[in-house]
Formats: C-alpha cells, sequence, structure tokens
C-alpha cells in the first residue's frame, strides 16, 4: 500500500472542491486505526502496514470516504467521532457535532464549580451528543449533572456517549419546557438552537446536520428564549446560567434575561468573538 500516494490523490481531489487537504489524512488515518499524527511516523506505519490482511478493502473503503466528504458530508461523521477537550465524542447522522468554541465555556463553567464547596446539580439543557455534559462531569468531582435532549435521533448518541465515557451523567429525554418540574439546580448550561431560520448555512453543515439543532425561529431568538424561562424555572436563587449564542444576539439576549437574571456577562470565543452569556438567577 502506497501511502503517499494515496494521500496525494485524495488531496488534490479534495482540494478541488475546497476542502481541507488535512481531512484526507484523517480518513485515511481512521481506515488504518492509527492516529493522524501516526501516518508521519514511519515505524508505527510500518507495523500497522504489516498486520493489514487485505490492503484494497482498505483502500476501497478509504476512496469511498474522500467522495462522500467531497459531498459534503461532515469529516466527524465519516469517521464516527469528534474530539471535544480530552474526550472522543461519538457523533453521526442526527447529532450536532460538537463545537471547539464551546470548550472555553466549559472551561469558565469548572472555574465556577472549582470555587463551590458542596456537590453541585448541573442541567444541560440541549445536551446532544453529551460532550458538554460529560466533559463537566469528567473534570469535575463534586457535580451530579443531567443531560436533557428532545430529539429521538439525538438521544441515540447521547446514551452511547453516556453508557461508553460516564454513566453517572443522568439523561432526560424532552422539551426543556416540560421537564424536571419540582426540580431546582445550581447551575445550568444551555445551547439552544439560535441561528435565524432563513441564514445560509455552510453545506456540510445545512445539508447534513439536524436542523432541529440548528434554528432557533424566524429571528433565531425565539427557541433561546424557551431556553432561558426553563433555565429560571430550575435554578436557585444565586445559580448560574451559561447560554450560547450567536455573536450578534448579545444584547438581545442579555434583555432577554434582564427579567430574572442579573449580572450579565457577555463572554468571547476564541477567536475573541461574543458566542455565550452568563448570568446569576435573582
Amino acid at each position: 500500500m502506497n501511502i503517499k500516494e494515496l494521500l496525494r490523490q485524495a488531496k488534490s481531489q479534495l482540494d478541488e472542491s475546497g476542502i481541507s487537504q488535512v481531512d484526507a489524512e484523517h480518513l485515511l488515518a481512521h481506515c488504518l486505526g492509527v492516529s493522524r499524527m501516526d501516518l508521519h511516523n514511519p515505524v508505527i506505519l510500518e507495523s500497522t502496514l504489516a498486520t493489514i490482511g487485505d490492503e484494497q478493502t482498505i483502500e476501497e473503503t478509504f476512496a469511498t470516504l474522500v467522495e462522500r466528504r467531497i459531498g459534503f458530508e461532515p469529516l466527524q461523521y465519516l469517521t464516527g467521532t469528534a474530539p471535544f477537550r480530552h474526550l472522543e465524542i461519538e457523533v453521526g447522522p442526527g447529532v450536532l457535532v460538537p463545537r471547539p468554541e464551546s470548550e472555553l465555556l466549559v472551561e469558565a463553567v469548572l472555574q465556577h464549580i472549582s470555587n463551590m464547596e458542596a456537590i453541585v446539580s448541573v442541567v444541560d439543557l440541549g445536551a446532544g451528543s453529551g460532550a458538554l455534559s460529560l466533559a463537566i462531569a469528567t473534570e469535575a468531582e463534586n457535580v451530579r449533572v443531567i443531560a436533557v435532549e428532545k430529539s429521538a435521533d439525538a438521544i441515540i448518541w447521547l446514551k452511547r456517549n453516556v453508557s461508553r465515557i460516564d454513566e453517572k451523567v443522568r439523561i432526560v429525554q424532552g422539551d426543556v419546557s416540560e421537564v424536571l418540574i419540582g426540580v431546582k439546580c445550581d447551575l445550568v448550561i444551555a445551547n439552544p438552537p439560535y441561528i435565524p431560520d432563513d441564514q445560509v448555512l455552510p453545506r456540510d453543515v445545512a445539508g447534513f446536520e439536524p436542523h432541529i439543532a440548528l434554528f432557533g425561529g424566524p429571528t433565531g431568538i425565539e427557541i433561546p428564549r424557551q431556553f432561558i424561562a426553563a433555565a429560571a424555572r430550575l435554578l436557585k436563587s444565586g445559580g448560574v446560567l451559561v447560554i450560547e449564542h450567536t455573536e450578534e444576539q448579545g444584547l438581545v439576549i442579555e434583555a432577554e434575561l434582564a427579567l430574572d437574571f442579573e449580572n450579565v456577562v457577555l463572554h468571547h470565543d476564541l477567536n475573541d468573538r461574543p458566542r455565550w452569556s452568563s448570568a446569576v438567577r435573582r
């Protein structure tokens, strides 16, 4: 198997379609069962190739994955996993791919939790694959986490990740407006659908990722408003909400929070864009 030639051809195909050439390395590494960096390690690569029984099948599988990527199917759907902080989250059709931008939000949440002595109850609204819930559950010792998700398709991936990574995370399926009646918690994290319905998205997002997890109504704020109301119901006085939104929605989110929350702070992501807000329940 000529690894260099396989990569050269695949990178050329991807480049012609305007897709990152690095994706070819991710896909071939996936086919070989090694990390992307292992492709550049002669010792590991030679050992791996020596154990391969059917090179033709692997080459055909790789070619098929490259063709699917050229069709703009998300890379993470093709490999079946998405990295998130220290975790590998399983993803596929029906669930949103976790974004690196959310990692900084988790970092801030963990810092807040570290300043609290008692067990901290956390509710993740719109948990999707469980990336945020599981990152918090595995990186903080003093937490109890409930992951809430409405979509039956996403729940499949959420259950799979929870069972594989941390079974202590409790899963609740249902609309955020209807679940956990009578429950009070210390912290709510929310990643609602917040994109305006008429906004044009990249082909790999619009064509494959679930619209129920993307679009937040005509202005994009209709569903986030429901999440904020649910958080206000769930949080104890003095509890904290962190909610993701677009970089244009900061002022609107602040206005929505004003009724039941105080100390509203707009936070920036790794690209210095205002992408999430925190607030304290009155």
